[in-house]
């Protein structure tokens, strides 16, 4: 650890949390990864990688003990491992549309719950954090549509989490939104994680320092 912390000497040190939106190393074919292309956008800050890929949000929690001492920044992508584990239930048959979707309003409830849990510990860390939504699948991906609808009741339970606790957000779904930023359905190429390196960079510019010194319940949006 450095005697003199990146914050006191006038830099930054981002942290990235989650899973493999940020861990995606192995999907890139040696090109650099989001923590590497952070790097580049932010050359005199600390970037630190603690998201694992195929973690889920409780999994956080775990990471978070793991979390370097003069961090300056959080940043969390999770969600999407939790969604795919709900994914069973498009293929669930009811009996009419109000009936699917209270089906799907359930698990996200219970996904509410964990997330709200995940960001409180976040929050109680007292540094400026922004989490991201769960992107959609490339465009050309067959059941995209579906797809898409479904995980609105998940983005909807991180956005209702990120703005009730004045955390930054950034969505993804706006970002990645061709099919060259995802090396496969669920992960982001070379392409896609140097945009969302940018967007982490530009939420790292805008966030204060000192959690202290942010408005009350103040969130950060950033959407490309």
């Amino acid at each position: 650890m450095e005697e003199l912390s990146t914050a006191a000497a006038g830099k930054g040190h981002v942290v990235l949390l989650g899973d493999s939106i940020f861990d995606n190393g192995a999907y890139v074919g040696g090109s650099p990864d989001v923590v590497a292309q952070l790097r580049g956008e932010l050359p005199d800050w600390r970037c630190t990688l603690l998201a694992l890929d195929g973690d889920v949000t409780a999994g956080v929690l775990r990471q978070l003990a793991s979390l370097p001492a003069d961090a300056t920044h959080l940043v969390v992508s999770v969600g999407g491992n939790d969604a795919l584990g709900y994914a069973p239930l498009l293929q669930q048959r009811t009996f009419s549309v109000g009936e699917a979707l209270s089906v799907l309003g359930a698990a996200a409830e219970r996904f509410a719950a964990e997330y709200e849990a995940m960001l409180d510990a976040l929050k109680a860390r007292g540094l400026p954090c922004a989490v991201c939504t769960i992107y959609d699948t490339p465009p050309s991906e067959p059941g995209q549509k579906v797809i898409k609808a479904a995980l609105c009741l998940f983005n909807d339970a991180i956005t209702r989490a990120a703005f009730s606790r004045g955390a930054g957000l950034i969505d993804l779904r706006l970002i990645c939104s061709e099919d060259g930023d995802y090396a496969n359905p669920i992960e982001p190429s070379a392409q896609g994680g140097q945009k969302i390196a940018r967007a982490i960079a530009c939420f790292a510019g805008a966030a204060q320092p000192a959690a202290a010194d942010l408005p009350e319940l103040a969130s950060i949006v950033i959407s490309g």
